[in-house]
């Protein structure tokens, strides 16, 4: 069954959904944090960087090859079906459907509110016993996330021309801080002399230990800030000329992401000392452009952090409520019939977008209660990082992909279908290891919950698929 959905997309929508998907919360959540996972050494945290942007470029690259190749409605969902058959297709469907989109969804709409609370100064909250706390672990800041999320669906679900709008400007609007960090935490950090006294700190350790533990975790840490460029995928039928415009979007996209947070980290090292920049937690970062800027326009940028997150939140938001849909248009998944239907208005697929959101919803629970929550997890054994762990599983699904294209493919010259593809499955590689080095037996509790979910999923799939072979 072809898609519905109506060509409403251009090359700069594409390219601002793949630039604003990736920037907008992960730089600025998981900077201290890469210190933190490198014990300050700044020399191995650009590494980091640098090999983090490596993997999403390359991959990327591969991607755009198979733009080239398949065009229909869901872009990462039909490079499966087309590479690995329709099984494995379905199954990248209602993992991104119930655990990637809706997951990452809910984890930048808390870290807009993070920012949110540190921007209104929001007082610390108190819980006996213990003390004060930050206002980031408190149930007002939940509130305030599952509001931003409920805002950034209806905004979707009722205008979606608005919603791309709001994409565009808000990708503009969160390149001013980036970009103002890159250039004048560089410039006043050389002066006054502090980008040297932080790369100076264990400087010689670096080159000792290139593949240490420290570096593999700062890594893994990474591959949140990097991730969503594959979301933009998602548009694939509602965009203009997609064949050309869709690998131009992934290329040019990732290119100038990774161009812009690895100037960005290096400025940030000019505005505040490491160990500063450690220890301030989510006061880091207004600390940083407050010491560059002063206190007015500190205060601006932190409420551009807070709009710049939002965006993502939006980027997110377009995938997650079609993710549903994508499975309703071939009849697959829990009642396609409902789940296909378009609104006659703003033609978005409002029952996939709803169910979206209430996933999306569950999942933000999840998170407070595995990661955030004061005391015992609320979930034990099955406890883990849902902002990196489903990113990493992502990696994973890809390597069988790329072999695909390769036994596939055999039209494409060798540089496409060999050289590419094999840096592609290398670097997912890493990605899978050094999730295994950073979460340790977390991993083994996030399996059982994804092999469930996903044990789900299938018994929808043959169910349908035993019915549709006895009609």
């Amino acid at each position: 069954m072809e898609s519905k959905l109506t060509k409403k997309y251009g090359l700069p929508t594409a390219i601002a959904m793949v630039i604003g998907i990736v920037i907008g919360s992960g730089v600025f959540f998981k900077a201290e944090g890469v210190l933190v996972d490198t014990g300050g050494f700044m020399l191995q945290g650009v590494l980091a960087w640098a090999i983090g942007a490596a993997v999403m470029v390359i991959c990327a690259y591969v991607f755009a090859v198979m733009a080239t190749k398949y065009q229909h409605v869901n872009g990462l969902v039909d490079y499966s079906e087309a590479t690995c058959g329709k099984a494995y297709g379905y199954g990248m469907a209602w993992f991104t459907s119930t655990i990637y989109y809706p997951a990452m969804t809910s984890v930048v709409a808390w870290v807009a509110a993070r920012y949110f609370c540190v921007l209104v100064n929001m007082q610390p909250f108190y819980v006996e016993g213990i003390g004060a706390l930050p206002s980031f672990l408190g149930p007002q800041c939940m509130i305030i996330a599952a509001f931003f999320l409920v805002a950034i669906y209806v905004i979707n679900a009722l205008s979606p021309k608005l919603a791309g709008v709001f994409q565009v400007s808000t990708t503009v609007i969160k390149l001013v801080p980036l970009v103002a960090m890159a250039v004048g935490g560089i410039i006043v950090g050389l002066i006054s002399g502090q980008t040297v006294e932080n790369f100076s700190v264990q400087a010689a350790e670096v080159t000792q230990s290139l593949f240490s533990s420290p570096l593999l975790v700062a890594l893994c840490t990474t591959a949140f800030a990097y991730e969503g460029w594959v979301l933009a995928t998602s548009i694939n039928a509602e965009l203009r000329d997609a064949k050309k415009n869709l690998p131009r979007a992934l290329t040019l996209g990732t290119i100038i992401v990774a161009a812009v947070y690895i100037l960005y980290y290096i400025g940030i090292s000019g505005a505040i000392p490491s160990a500063e920049l450690m220890g301030a937690g989510e006061q880091g970062i207004k600390i940083a452009f407050t010491n560059i800027f002063g206190g007015w326009i500190g205060i601006v940028f932190s409420a551009i952090v807070v709009i710049s997150c939002l965006g993502t939140v939006n980027g997110l938001m377009m995938a997650n409520v079609r993710g549903f849909y994508a499975m309703a248009v071939p009849g697959r998944g829990p009642a396609p019939e409902t789940m296909e239907q378009l609104d006659a208005k703003t033609n978005i697929p409002n029952n996939s977008a709803v169910i979206g959101m209430l996933v999306a919803m569950a999942w933000l629970v999840f998170f407070y209660g595995a990661n955030l929550i004061v005391g015992p997890s609320w979930f034990g054994f099955f406890s883990f990082d849902s902002s990196e762990l489903p990113i990493i599983t992502l990696y994973g699904a890809y390597i069988p992909m790329f072999v695909m294209l390769m036994v596939k493919q055999k039209d494409l010259g060798i540089f496409k279908r060999v050289i590419m593809p094999i840096l592609a499955i290398a670097s997912c590689g890493l990605m899978l290891y050094s999730a295994v080095v950073s979460h340790g037996s977390a991993v083994w509790g996030y399996l059982c919950v994804f092999g469930a979910i996903m044990v789900a999923g299938y018994i929808f799939y043959f169910v349908k698929k035993r019915k549709t072979v006895e009609a």
